[in-house]
Parts: C-alpha cells; structure tokens; sequence
C-alpha cells in the first residue's frame, strides 16, 4: 500500500550541484586546472585574430598591386635590361723558385715580376694574352688569363697557372653593377722549384756574354748538368731578351728591338741551336771503334799533317785531307788529347792498311748516343739533330749526291752534314762520364722520381769508357783543353772548332767535358757562335772563367 515515492528526475544537472568548490580542497592543483571549470574562447579573441589575417592580407595584396598595376611596367623593362654575366676570377701564379729557394718569379699587385739577374728568360721565359692559337690548340684556355709562352712558364703553365674561380655578375643594360656573388673561389698555382742554381747561371751568362762582345762572336751557350740523373744547374743563352719587359707588353720600341735583332734573342740555342760538332765528336769515334774492334787503344797511327787518297775522276792526282798539324806518332789516348785529325780520318774511313768504321756504324752510333733524336728537357721548342748519311747528303746536295770516302773522313772529324744541339752534346758527354746512361735532361726538381732520369744504358765494355777518359784527361794535362787545368778540381775535357761559311773566315768554338775526373759528377758543353777563323780565345776560356768563380762561390760542386 504503501509505495516508496519516486523523486521526479530532473530534465538538467548542473555542475555546481555536483562539483565542490576547489578553493576548499587543498589536494587540487589549481595552477594545473585541477577542480577547475573550463570555459570557451571568448569571441573577442576571435574577432582579433580576424583583423590580423585581414591586416596582413591586405598588405599582400597592396603590394602585388603596386608590383604588377602600379610599377609592372618598370619591372618588365628592367628584367628585359639586366642580365646575368659568368665572370671568372682568375688565381694568383705559383712562384718559380731556384735549387736553393731563391724566387725567379713571383707576383706583385697582378703583374709577373722577374729576377733582375743576368740569363734567366730563356729558362723561364714569360706570359702574355692568348693568341688565336693558344685558344684553338687548347681547351680551356681563358681569353683574359695571362698564360705561358716560352721557358718554364710555358711548360709548367697549368701547375703555376691554378683553377679560376667563378662570379655572377647582374647587370644593367649601362653595364652597371646591380648584384654579384661568388659561386666558386679561385685555387691559386702551385710554386715550382727547379734545379737552376741562380749564382752559376747569372755568372755563366755574364761570361759568355762577355766573351762574344770582346772577341767577335755573334752568339753563345753553355750548361752544366748531373751525370746521374740530369738534374740542369745552369742553361744560359746569349743574347736573350728580358722576361718583365715582354710580359709587361708596354715598351713597344723595345719589344721591336728585341724582334728585329739579327742576333735572334728569342732563340734559346743551347736546346734550339743547330751547329756543327767539330772534334768534340772524336771521342765517340773512338769509343765506337774500340767496340768494333777496330783498333787497339795502344796501336799507334802516324800524321805528318795530312792524307791523301787518289782522285777517281783525274788519274794521277789526289785529294788531300788535312790535319791541324803534325803530331807524329800518336795512340787513341793522345789523338784525343791532342786532337789529330789523321788518327780520326783513318779509323773512321780507313787509310791503307788501317780498317774504318764507315759511314754505316758511324750513323748506327751517333744515333744510339741521342744525335738524331729530342732528349725531352723541360723546356719547349727543342730541335733535334741531324746525322749524315748518304740519304741526307743526296737530299741536301743534287748536284753531287754520291757519297765519297772523303765525305766519312769529314763526318769522323764532326764536319759535313753533321748538325747538333748543344743539349745534345751535354747527353752525350754525360754518358761518357757516366760510362753509358743516356739521362734526360731537366729543370724542375721531382721528389717523387728521386730526380734520376735514365733513358737507356749503352752495352759498352766500362774498360772502353777509361780509355776515353784518360784521353780526355790528358787533353787537359797537356793538349788542346789545357786552359782547364785549373788547381780547385780534376777536369777531363775536349775541345773542338767547326769551320763555317763558304769561306771558312768564321768558326764555332766548342768545348765539352766533366769533373771530378775520377768520379764524374757534372757534365758541361760550351759552344761561342760565329766568332773570327783567327781568334784564339774561345769555349775553354768561357769555361775556364766559370770554374774559378765556382772555386770561390759554390765550391761544393768541385768536390
């Protein structure tokens, strides 16, 4: 009967009926929301995030209007005027330094700067705008980098030379700067270090040049090299022109000096002259015949001053082939010292009972020994010389193409259609002194091959190249070198004198050899250019000067 009466269910329940009030309840972390009611965002708040968007829209759009509207026309024109060049930044030059750290060429304020010494341009020779050439022969060739163009700095270019960098420039159509930014910054050249010592060589060009202004000749040469391993301490030439003065480009009159001198300054002659060897070739001869057995360095053969042979085209007469003197009796040793001519005509022709090597072998040798081929030294424009044989002298004289006993007993003596360099001849006595290595030349020093350059080893008997020397050593003693018999070091030389012009008023003066004698270190060749048939004072006397001053200044070398 009776019912429990149900409480009417309320249709809402609202949180303060349930929630208790947190500031009571201390266990509530009210900073955390804890026993917090949490309310809605109010409408301000949006309402001024609203006009921010709107603000910042608006601002958008003012200024594509003003981009596209009101400045469109400026914009398009200066896109149409302005335009982006590629300019390369072009690295600083390695520096050329000598053997001792001594700089040749350097830089200063974007220009090359040359050693003020006396007989370096031919080594380094200079720099100068491309040509036409330059920029079809070689890739990569910039139209505004100072490149190489004769010496060291042509040869060794792209080491000194470096890798340019690279900028964008934005420019107007008045070429006026807008922008610019480096894309890619320059690697500067490496140095070069050669084996040039700059005291001997500015010594060896001031002698030389010395002797050619005091005693007739037009020209000269000389150099001095490492029997081991062909290391150039000095390769001066005279005349020469001047490396700041060319590179510079500005003194115009003096350039036109240089081109128009007769004397052909730009001509590097000890690796592009062309001469004939004259009696330094009689060495060879005699080595070649001891190896062909030909003659015994002990038989002696008589020169009363002159041979003679009969004429096959007039009966009864002869053809005369002459000595420089009479020297009586005389070995291999003492021919060489003394320079017969008699000895030579006959073991490279032949003369009545005594065998010749002929034409042939004399050919087959001087070939072997690097007459007729490039030694590949360092430095560019090289000639390469020429060895006779019947071949040349048809193709060089068509009136009188046959080939004549007396034309070997000329090649025996290094004349007729003999013609060499002088950094041929300076190979040549290396591997008399080295006793048989053919050593490439060379003027920047390389760690990294040790510096020895060997090319090939000549299978000759030791015992054969000490015959050579002790004649070679007695022609300074008492023969035709003995202006070398100096006190501060044991030389072994040879001395030659090579005729020329139709008229034989004028010679080339030669000089050849090596020291220490008895342990070779250094090689030398001497040649004086076109001086008087009558002048005494010659190649020796060059050489002479020049190992006095080394006795006093770099004795180191003598020992």
């Amino acid at each position: 009967m009776f019912r429990r009466k149900r409480r009417k269910k309320k249709e809402e329940i609202y949180p303060d009926e349930i929630f208790l009030d947190s500031q009571n309840l201390p266990q509530f972390d009210t900073y955390q929301m804890e026993g917090r009611i949490e309310k809605s965002i109010s409408k301000k708040s949006f309402v001024a995030l609203s006009v921010a968007f709107l603000v910042i829209a608006l601002v958008f759009a003012t200024k594509i209007f003003s981009l596209q509207v009101l400045d469109g026309e400026i914009y398009a024109q200066r896109s149409e005027n302005n335009r982006l060049n590629k300019t390369f930044i072009l690295p600083n030059r390695g520096i050329i330094y000598d053997r001792n750290g001594e700089k040749l060429a350097w830089n200063d304020f974007d220009s090359r700067v040359y050693t003020n010494l006396d007989g370096f341009s031919h080594v380094l020779g200079y720099i100068g705008l491309p040509s036409e050439e330059d920029l079809k022969s070689k890739e990569g060739v910039l139209m505004e980098a100072m490149i190489g163009k004769q010496g060291i700095e042509k040869v060794y270019g792209d080491i000194l030379f470096g890798t340019p960098g690279m900028k964008i420039i934005e420019v107007d159509s008045q070429n006026n700067v807008i922008s610019e930014s480096i894309q890619q910054w320059p690697q500067d050249g490496k140095d070069v270090n050669i084996s040039i010592d700059s005291k001997i060589q500015s010594e060896f060009f001031k002698i030389i040049k010395s002797v050619a202004q005091d005693r007739g000749f037009q020209a000269g040469t000389g150099m001095l090299m490492n029997v081991n391993n062909g290391e150039i301490l000095s390769l001066a030439s005279y005349p020469e022109y001047n490396s700041q003065i060319i590179s510079k480009g500005k003194d115009i009159e003096k350039i036109n000096e240089f081109i128009n001198d007769k004397n052909k300054p730009f001509l590097n002659r000890a690796t592009s002259g062309l001469y004939a060897p004259g009696s330094i070739i009689k060495p060879l001869i005699a080595l070649v015949a001891l190896n062909e057995g030909i003659i015994t360095p002990e038989k002696q053969i008589l020169s009363t001053g002159s041979i003679s042979i009969p004429n096959p085209y007039f009966p009864g007469k002869f053809s005369v082939f002459k000595d420089w003197k009479a020297h009586g009796w005389v070995d291999m040793r003492r021919a060489i010292a003394v320079s017969s001519d008699v000895y030579f005509y006959e073991i490279g022709g032949g003369f009545e009972g005594q065998k010749g090597l002929g034409i042939n072998k004399i050919e087959e040798y001087t070939k072997i020994f690097g007459f007729d081929s490039a030694t590949g030294i360092d430095l560019d424009g090289e000639e390469i010389g020429t060895v006779p044989n019947p071949e040349l002298k048809a193709k060089s004289d068509p009136s009188d193409p046959m080939w004549r006993i007396g034309d070997t007993y000329n090649a025996s003596i290094g004349q007729g259609y003999f013609h060499i360099t002088p950094i041929e001849m300076l190979v040549y006595v290396s591997a008399l002194a080295n006793k048989g290595k053919i050593i490439q030349p060379h003027l920047v020093l390389d760690d990294s091959q040790n510096n020895s350059r060997v090319i090939r080893e000549i299978n000759i008997p030791k015992d054969y190249f000490d015959v050579i020397h002790d004649g070679m050593r007695m022609s300074v003693i008492e023969g035709t070198a003995s202006a070398l018999a100096v006190p501060s070091v044991a030389i072994a030389a040879k001395t030659g004198t090579a005729e020329i012009g139709g008229a034989k008023k004028y010679v080339n003066s030669w000089v050849i050899g090596f020291f220490p004698y008895q342990n070779p270190k250094y090689a030398f060749a001497v040649v004086m250019e076109r001086g008087p048939y009558s002048n005494l004072v010659g190649a020796p006397f060059v050489m002479r000067h020049l190992i006095d001053l080394m006795s006093i200044y770099t004795p180191e070398y003598l020992e």
